[in-house]
């Protein structure tokens, strides 16, 4: 009778560890980071209508600058998809924005 008390507590504990250390993906929807500027906008808008935060903007987009609101950035004029302006929801999550 104590056996199976046992091999459920190390089952329990095995699998506890496991998602604990990133063994299953917890969130296999998170997309992959995009190296560069953005070159594909519709997978990118497609990416802004999730309403990322925007700790999830910068591990998505990571070459990409991100200009919250507020935050002072200089006047040059880029075209090439580097530089995004966001526009915040009351949680703080992106909603839009655009590329300057």
């Amino acid at each position: 009778m104590r056996i199976p008390v046992v091999r459920t507590t190390l089952l329990a504990a095995t699998l506890a560890l496991v998602a604990c250390q990133g063994g299953f993906p917890m969130n296999a929807s998170a997309p992959q980071p995009v190296a560069g500027k953005v070159t594909d906008v519709s997978a990118f808008e497609a990416f802004i209508a999730t309403r990322p935060t925007p700790e999830a903007f910068r591990q998505t987009y990571p070459d990409v600058t991100l200009v919250l609101p507020g935050q002072i950035a200089t006047k040059e004029l880029r075209f090439d998809n580097s530089r995004y302006f966001a526009q915040l929801d009351e949680q703080g999550r992106i909603v839009g924005g655009k590329f300057q």
